[in-house]
């Protein structure tokens, strides 16, 4: 680990893989993940089945704490998508991030509990930029934020949590539709959660 700032720099290696990806490379500060075709993390709403696949790459978080996550979006395929996971269970479980869906960039989540939701927002000037999503983890609420570049953090979800929970967090990448997508995960950062929820 590396001190930036108030934050906490998570080394790759740190971490533990829900599934592991078909390779993962240090490039210099950046990881490159390159994704399994078919790759996912869904539980039966409205599809009636249960992908449990997802490359999530985590560690402890515990409360009063926030994960952020910055990678590269550019993604230009079917659900191509990357961003955090966070992980109770099997059944309890949450991911944030960019997804290219229905031939747009989408920012948003997917909460599961023990079934999943899925709401988005497109963000089609976010191909090709820096994405950086963070997740603040405060009494019974996770807070998901997330940005493009420098620009200022945007409120994407607020999400009920039990404060006892035992949660691990971190990035993930997937690839439902296709081979070969690789992602540039840049950091992965742990610190303090955001002070307010606008």
């Amino acid at each position: 680990m590396s001190e930036a700032g108030s934050r906490v720099r998570i080394d790759w290696a740190a971490g533990r893989w829900s599934h592991a990806p078909a390779a993962a490379v240090e490039d210099g500060d950046a990881l490159l993940v390159t994704a399994v075709e078919g790759s996912d993390a869904w539980r039966t709403t409205a599809y009636g089945f249960v992908h449990d696949s997802e490359h999530a790459l985590l560690a402890a978080l515990p409360t009063d704490r926030a994960v952020e996550v910055s990678f590269r979006a550019d993604f230009d395929q079917q659900f191509d998508q990357a961003g955090v996971f966070l992980r109770a269970s099997e059944t309890n479980w949450v991911k944030a991030g960019v997804e290219y869906a229905d031939g747009v960039l989408q920012v948003g989540a997917v909460v599961t509990a023990p079934n999943s939701d899925w709401s988005v927002a497109p963000v089609p000037d976010w191909y090709g930029r820096t994405v950086t999503i963070r997740v603040s983890r405060t009494g019974d609420a996770l807070t998901i934020r997330a940005r493009a570049d420098a620009e200022p953090l945007r409120l994407v979800r607020v999400v009920p949590l039990d404060p006892a929970v035992e949660l691990e967090a971190g990035p993930f990448v997937c690839a439902p539709t296709r081979a070969g997508l690789a992602v540039r995960l840049l950091s992965w950062e742990v610190g303090p959660p955001d002070a307010a929820l606008h």
